[in-house]
């Protein structure tokens, strides 16, 4: 059984001294752009944020987070944790939209008896494909779609062990490969690297992993890894002393079976607190896709503190 203290981190509450009333980090999701993946703003003609707990129409949404998307023939389909209120655990939303700027929340596509965040999407092969973050099921799970966007079957488990947080899959150099946070005290701190010849396994850790340790800074992952020809670029979240606070960038300089080596991008983050409105005390996701003119737009989360109910 974690601690409380780890409890409150992992559902997204801050920790507050017993003098302070209690206060909740309120999540909800933008849309940012830019020219490349390392600088993104909100973007032009955007009304911030896009989605909100108040869009969530089927279930009592106490906030949405980790939004991931897909662009399918015209449509653009994004999938998100909203977290239940009623039932205390994450289920998975879907929002659509014609541009990727206006956005329309349907319906919650994929609930477990556990909970279930971060629903990475992908393609693979004409099929569709979900990870979400599964760590109350010890594992990390893959789902495939047999109705997409709505519509989503459990195909395996790719790994099982104590605990896996924000699995990020993705395939560089005709490889499969995947980071995933680790740390059973909850401590965000422990980033291991694995990797496959087929997407459904055999997994192996790679033996430089874990590829960081005891850095609650930069260790657990942001949002989609970005494989751009020869570069591999991922997004890291940072959670010390507060949980989801900003976001940085690294770009991994080299990746084999045998060797692994990063370097931050810039010693800024690429995404952080505003101090005013829906993202005003942190952001911890980001998920972006290259658009056809060479522009990047992305999905976001942010978060403000509110006083608890």
């Amino acid at each position: 059984m974690p601690s409380l203290k780890g409890l409150l981190n992992r559902l997204n509450f801050r920790e507050i001294p017993p003098s302070v009333s209690t206060m909740e980090h309120l999540w909800s999701i933008g849309v940012y752009a830019g020219n490349s993946p390392a600088d993104l703003k909100p973007a032009q003609g955007v009304s911030n944020p896009v989605l909100t707990r108040g869009a969530v129409s089927d279930v009592r949404a106490a906030f949405v987070a980790d939004p991931f998307m897909i662009k399918v023939a015209n449509s653009w389909h994004m999938f998100f944790e909203v977290w239940n209120g009623p039932s205390r655990k994450g289920e998975i939303g879907l929002a659509t939209s014609q541009d990727g700027l206006k956005w329309a929340y349907q319906q919650i596509v994929l609930a477990e008896s556990f909970h279930l965040s971060y629903p990475y999407v992908f393609e693979w092969i004409g099929a569709y494909y979900l990870v979400p973050e599964s760590c109350q099921a010890a594992s990390v799970r893959l789902y495939r779609a047999v109705n997409f966007p709505i519509s989503w079957a459990f195909v395996g488990n790719l790994l099982t062990g104590p605990y896996f947080a924000d699995a990020s899959v993705f395939r560089h150099q005709g490889r499969w490969w995947m980071y995933v946070e680790t740390n059973p005290e909850m401590k965000h701190d422990t980033l291991r690297l694995y990797s496959a010849e087929d997407l459904t396994g055999p997994w192996r850790e790679h033996p430089k992993s874990p590829v960081l340790m005891s850095n609650g800074h930069c260790a657990r992952p942001a949002g989609r890894v970005l494989s751009l020809n020869d570069r591999v670029i991922r997004y890291a979240q940072d959670c010390d002393p507060v949980y989801g606070t900003q976001v940085f960038g690294f770009e991994v300089i080299d990746l084999s079976s045998s060797s692994y080596k990063e370097q931050q991008l810039s010693d800024s983050p690429l995404l952080t607190g505003t101090g005013f409105g829906w993202n005003a005390s942190g952001m911890h996701h980001v998920d972006a896709h290259r658009l056809p003119d060479g522009r990047w737009l992305a999905c976001v989360d942010g978060w403000q503190a509110v006083r608890a109910l």
